[in-house]
């Protein structure tokens, strides 16, 4: 597609960075910071995208306050922390990738703790592929207790936030590797603008798991029938944009599944991270039939897709805890309280009780139930082979919840490419002068299967690295 470049420019920024979630608002923090004049290109009509309604978890080797060492939860480092997301990817990962994601992660943290004034409860939870308890959980439940620090950060710093700004093309001479890029095109309104990027751009617009024609096009089985946890502007039209300008793209047809997400509507809410924080506690998920039907540490997709395996008619299937693993698993009973309110959490005073409000058997519930317990005292899962661990609380005391789930679409691991220095790479191998991209819209950090709580980190970790590097490229 050849489109005339414009004959002059309505804004020149040194940095133009589009997408206000976890990675555009680090790189704008960062690009500000080191003195370059800064907008974050936002086309939705509010900051944030799917950032601000992440589940809010973040998996850290380690942060100032030191949880898992206060909290005795045994030994974690950045080399483990790689070691499980390559084993979690399949291999598929860019393994430096993979490194810088593990080592910026307690440092990005503390820099949000520190300058954006973020908080973090005070336990860290070991979640499904993770080797080590090492997920920190915002005390706001959801991912804005983290966009609003890096909001804060950005703008003290002087970068400025630009809503309803649609991007709809990326300008560059031509596919010459020495061609920069030189701006964007943005609809504003019924305004077409052209924006001057002096220094740099940066993609970190998110994926495309709203686009259903998209996905589709890269893994066919994620049919229209298959809800979605996102947020509506994650449509993947940048992705696009910039292989049209030569960018190459790795692993689309990478797609996840959220196994726990609410089963009627697919949203991702404050209950919905329960199961996932749940199981370095010893949370169970059951079926229909009242049994469990995969190792609860496992990773998302094995999660997934042994519920689908189960059957349509098998929806939903249900995690079970009691009170006593709220707070340790990243909850609070305000949390669990508001929950009941709106059904989505279910009480009990007993495990036969429980069956009888799930309408599953309850006999079988019960033998469920006591088995796993049993395992946790004896420090073995023969049913599924879990890992049990000291901290693992068994199913004795009520009250005990229930919160339904079932898979829905949530995460592209598949995006374009990128070197080390966020810098997105042409067809050839060649970098593209002047193009950064970070987060979900670059593939490579979480190989085949991303670990949940890696999402975080691997956005603000690259934002940074991306918004640091974009400044320092010459106007």
């Amino acid at each position: 597609m050849i489109k005339k470049l414009p004959a002059k420019w309505d804004e020149t920024w040194d940095v133009v960075i589009v997408g206000s979630g976890f990675a555009g608002l680090a790189a704008a923090a960062e690009a500000a910071g080191k003195g370059a004049k800064v907008v974050v290109l936002e086309k939705m009509p509010t900051y944030g995208g799917n950032s601000i309604i992440n589940g809010g978890v973040y998996a850290a080797w380690d942060s100032k306050y030191h949880y898992r060492q206060k909290l005795n939860l045994g030994d974690d480092s950045p080399r483990q922390h790689v070691e499980d997301t390559l084993k979690g990817g399949d291999f598929y990962n860019i393994p430096e990738l993979v490194q810088i994601m593990a080592d910026g992660a307690a440092d990005a943290l503390n820099w949000m703790i520190d300058e954006g004034g973020a908080r973090v409860r005070e336990t860290v939870t070991r979640a499904g592929g993770h080797t080590a308890y090492r997920t920190h959980s915002a005390v706001a439940g959801v991912g804005r207790e983290y966009t609003e620090a890096l909001r804060k950060i950005a703008e003290k710093r002087g970068a400025k936030t630009a809503l309803n700004s649609e991007v709809t093309w990326i300008w560059r001479k031509d596919a010459d590797p020495k061609s920069p890029v030189l701006g964007v095109q943005v609809k504003r309104g019924r305004r077409t603008l052209n924006i001057k990027a002096a220094k740099a751009l940066i993609l970190a617009s998110g994926g495309f798991s709203r686009d259903i024609k998209m996905r589709m096009a890269h893994n066919p089985r994620l049919v229209p029938a298959f809800g979605c946890t996102n947020q509506p502007g994650a449509t993947g039209e940048m992705i696009r944009f910039a292989q049209a300008i030569g960018a190459d793209t790795l692993q689309m047809n990478f797609i996840q599944l959220y196994p726990f997400a609410e089963p009627e509507t697919s949203i991702l809410d404050t209950p919905a991270v329960y199961p996932f924080n749940g199981p370095g506690y010893g949370i169970v998920y059951v079926n229909k039939l009242g049994k469990r039907f995969v190792n609860e540490l496992e990773r998302r997709d094995v999660c997934a897709f042994a519920q689908i395996n189960l059957g349509a008619n098998m929806k939903p299937t249900w995690s079970i805890f009691n009170r006593a693993m709220v707070l340790k698993m990243g909850g609070s009973y305000e949390e669990v309280d508001a929950g009941l309110k709106k059904g989505r959490f279910i009480q009990a005073d007993s495990i036969r009780e429980m069956a009888g409000k799930l309408g599953i058997p309850a006999d079988a519930l019960v033998k469920t139930i006591e088995d796993h317990n049993r395992y946790i005292e004896q420090g073995k899962d023969p049913d599924f082979n879990k890992s049990i661990t000291k901290v693992m609380i068994p199913l004795v005391e009520g009250p005990f919840y229930s919160v339904a789930q079932w898979p829905a679409v949530h995460h592209c691991m598949g995006g374009v490419r990128i070197s080390p220095t966020a810098q997105v790479i042409d067809v050839f191998g060649a970098v593209i002068p002047k193009l950064y991209a970070a987060g979900e819209v670059a593939g490579g950090v979480h190989g085949s299967n991303r670990l949940g709580s890696n999402a975080i980190p691997d956005a603000v970790s690259f934002g940074r690295v991306a918004g640091t590097n974009a400044a320092r490229e010459r106007a």
